[in-house]
């Protein structure tokens, strides 16, 4: 039986294949153990290992993504020979191994900062060939109209987990310590060998497998760069996660350093940021196919929304402008990613979605580091309006490139609620033949 048949319709359509079902159970426990894990590292740095070193704090988060660029090209090549739910295993099971020894280490009190630095390299390095993989996994399990609907419904698993995961860290830290937290984050890694395990194999779609790995990664750049629709996607998309996607630094110095909170008050950050992630998600989800106006105006209204964010006069206006944030944050990467998986030939798209990480995430041992020495140097609020700049001079160069060599247009549309209309002369050239043949 295959899966490449007529496509359900509906926000959840996608669930109603067997095999990402059981996919996104397990995915959804395994996320709720890793933002656990998140607040937990966090608070372990800034609190217990330094005093409020954001510095430290932003070389661990760079560390985690560090091998990511270097290694992605490598992995994606290794995900388009060979079969992804048997990488997805291996994987998992060696991140898993890895939260266990962190755990291990900070439950008899050995734990040092150096031990973190390592454990967040390997962790970036298990990652690098985790992340393409699982991203190019989707289209094996879904047929390819439920493509767009399966990366919103797994942005929503991801951010859902968000919602409760930092508060309930936070809660646990606050009355027990950082240990159960990273206890639970080891353990939510059988969650996904599980639902891997599951699986009706003679129901997964995989892509044709290449058999000779020379010259993958070169014949991958090239298609790549072959493609100016793509590459001007991963420019907006390095940006948003270089500069723009450190709220793992910004929020925990704004939450000590500014508002003076602690524990329980950080991890409730997180899991409010996520009722906007989360709102995306699901919009996501519901939308047929990615938008070139969704996707611009995502990243122009993030630029605006951490421009205020860094503003907030207190801890309350900080935690209600996280939603917008994340609602802006959340729908420019599901609309990039989907865009960016529809836009590449199955045989090599386990080579593009490799790149697309390795741009998404391997600018933050850049980003991180940098954002936590501004912090350092000129305060807090500089961690955010440093990304609030940065994101803001690429919309307004990528809206140009797209006015200039894409011949697309922008409007105000009378009438109320005001809308922006963006579209392509191609477009517009083709409403009017089919209005002159009617």
């Amino acid at each position: 039986m295959s899966v490449a048949h007529e496509a359900p319709t509906g926000t959840f359509a996608s669930l109603r294949v067997p095999n990402y079902r059981i996919f996104f159970t397990g995915a959804v426990v395994s996320n709720v153990g890793t933002w656990m894990y998140r607040v937990a590292q966090d608070w372990l740095v800034l609190t217990i290992l330094t005093d409020h070193s954001s510095s430290a704090l932003g070389l661990v988060t760079g560390l985690q993504f560090l091998p990511i660029p270097f290694l992605a090209p490598y992995a994606g090549s290794i995900a388009d020979r060979f079969p992804k739910r048997r990488i997805l295993m291996l994987s998992q099971s060696l991140l898993g191994l890895n939260a266990l020894v962190m755990f291990l280490l900070v439950v008899s009190g050995w734990v040092e900062l150096w031990h973190v630095f390592v454990l967040a390299f390997l962790t970036g390095v298990v990652t690098a060939f985790d992340n393409p993989t699982r991203q190019a996994f989707v289209s094996e399990m879904v047929p390819r109209g439920l493509v767009p609907n399966a990366v919103g419904l797994n942005s929503a698993s991801f951010n859902s987990a968000r919602l409760l995961g930092p508060g309930l860290a936070g809660l646990m830290i606050a009355a027990w310590g950082v240990a159960p937290a990273m206890a639970l984050n080891a353990l939510s890694f059988g969650a996904v060998l599980l639902s891997l395990a599951r699986m009706r194999a003679a129901e997964l779609t995989p892509a044709p497998m290449r058999k000779n790995g020379k010259g993958a990664v070169r014949e991958g750049l090239r298609y790549v760069w072959r493609r100016p629709d793509i590459l001007v996607i991963l420019l907006m998309v390095f940006m948003l996660g270089t500069f723009g996607m450190n709220f793992q630094i910004t929020n925990a110095l704004m939450a000590t350093k500014v508002f003076g909170k602690g524990p329980g008050e950080y991890g409730l950050l997180g899991s409010i940021m996520a009722i906007g992630t989360l709102a995306a998600a699901l919009i996501a989800a519901r939308r047929e196919r990615p938008r070139l106006r969704v996707l611009l105006l995502a990243l122009g209204g993030f630029a605006l929304c951490t421009g205020l964010l860094g503003a907030a006069p207190s801890y309350t206006v900080f935690a209600a402008l996280l939603v917008p944030t994340g609602l802006c944050a959340l729908t420019m990467m599901t609309c990039a990613n989907a865009s960016v998986q529809l836009a590449s030939d199955p045989e090599v798209r386990g080579r593009v979605m490799a790149l697309y990480m390795a741009i998404f995430m391997g600018g933050t041992p850049l980003g991180a580091p940098l954002i936590g020495w501004v912090g350092d140097v000129f305060g807090p609020r500089w961690t955010i309006w440093a990304g609030s700049l940065a994101t803001g001079v690429t919309f307004a160069g990528v809206s140009a490139w797209f006015m200039v060599h894409r011949g697309v247009r922008v409007r105000l549309r009378r009438g109320w609620p005001p809308r922006l209309r963006v579209w392509t002369v191609d477009e517009v050239r083709a409403a009017q033949a089919s209005a002159e043949a009617d």
